[in-house]
């Protein structure tokens, strides 16, 4: 194993060790918080954290092992079963982040009807079209026997070894990129330049109102009328901030795969091993960014780690001074005898 294998397989321990405790950390503030609970957003992170956890303890160490030994890491059922779950968790993955963005959406655009727009049960079948959506794929080519260990990922994914079958692989594989990666891609766009759209009005009103207060405050301090400025300058970029992340993140972590998968129908254009294998990486590293992106940087999910954090540390507290208080009543017992 050469340096750029050893460098990639270090990439994937470490896109694995955060991804895991990051995923379960999420999964703890959503048994701990009721609040959390409630919301309809929190069913697309449980199913987004869900996925995320599952692609980190299968997917994973098995493209792992497929970079360290240069071949096939497990049997063929086990990798065509892994396949298939690259697929589905991919597809799940992105449709997920989409039905977040529509919720979004939705909160931004209609607020006061937001409750009844998006219900629970409104969440609930967003998610099983999503499953149903993600399952379409992976059981067509598992059908079809396109499912196997790819040399140029060293990994179990979507694969076609017969040269006859080189132009209905290229369409299910067009097809199936346009109606997971495309699709989602275009509806995170259209909603959060849509949400967008109307924080900037909101902040534009904002401003006036501010401006007006500070010309009527003739006896304001200068420092307080520049704290005001930053703030609305903060403002305004508050949200564009967000947004590019959202986006951002989805297109550095998606966008090298899909497109590498693309060009790789095309013979003409060579690709080398490391690269395949790094933008596999990029897009496992999503499911150990979308807890920050999505989760764990919300106030909610904030207050919920710190009450947690502090429950264990008041247990261990506790656990401690009653070790003390035995140890010391031991020490006191022989002496009153």
């Amino acid at each position: 194993m050469n340096s750029w294998d050893a460098g990639l397989a270090g990439l994937l321990v470490g896109t694995m060790g955060v991804s895991l405790l990051s995923n379960a950390l999420v999964l703890l503030c959503l048994l701990h918080s009721a609040d959390i609970r409630r919301q309809a957003p929190a069913l697309f992170t449980l199913n987004l954290t869900c996925g995320n956890l599952l692609c980190t303890v299968v997917n994973m160490p098995l493209t792992l092992a497929g970079v360290v030994a240069q071949r096939q890491p497990a049997g063929d059922r086990l990798c065509r079963l892994a396949a298939f779950l690259d697929t589905f968790l991919a597809t799940n993955s992105m449709l997920s982040m989409a039905a977040l963005s529509i919720d979004r959406w939705v909160a931004v655009v209609f607020p006061l009807s937001y409750r009844a727009k998006m219900r629970l049960r409104d969440a609930a079948l967003m998610v099983a079209y999503t499953w149903l959506h993600a399952l379409t794929f992976p059981a067509a080519a598992l059908a079809l026997s396109w499912l196997g260990f790819h040399q140029l990922y060293a990994s179990c994914t979507l694969c076609s070894r017969r040269p006859d079958e080189r132009l209905r692989f290229a369409v299910f594989t067009g097809a199936f990129h346009a109606l997971s990666f495309l699709l989602s891609f275009i509806v995170l766009c259209c909603t959060y330049l849509k949400v967008l759209k109307v924080a900037r009005f909101h902040c534009k009103r904002i401003d006036v109102i501010t401006m007006q207060t500070l010309v009527l405050l003739v006896d304001i301090h200068p420092s307080v009328r520049e704290r005001c400025l930053e703030e609305q300058k903060r403002r305004r970029q508050r949200a564009t901030k967000k947004i590019s992340t959202f986006i951002g993140t989805f297109l550095v972590c998606f966008a090298p795969y899909v497109i590498t998968r693309l060009v790789e129908l095309s013979s003409t254009v060579p690709i080398g091993s490391h690269w395949g294998v790094l933008s596999k990486c990029l897009a496992y590293s999503k499911a150990a960014s979308d807890p920050f992106v999505y989760s764990l940087l919300r106030h909610q999910y904030r207050k919920s780690c710190k009450e947690i954090l502090n429950r264990v540390l008041h247990r261990r507290s506790l656990h401690s001074s009653g070790l003390t208080s035995d140890s010391h009543s031991q020490n006191i017992l022989p002496v009153s005898e």
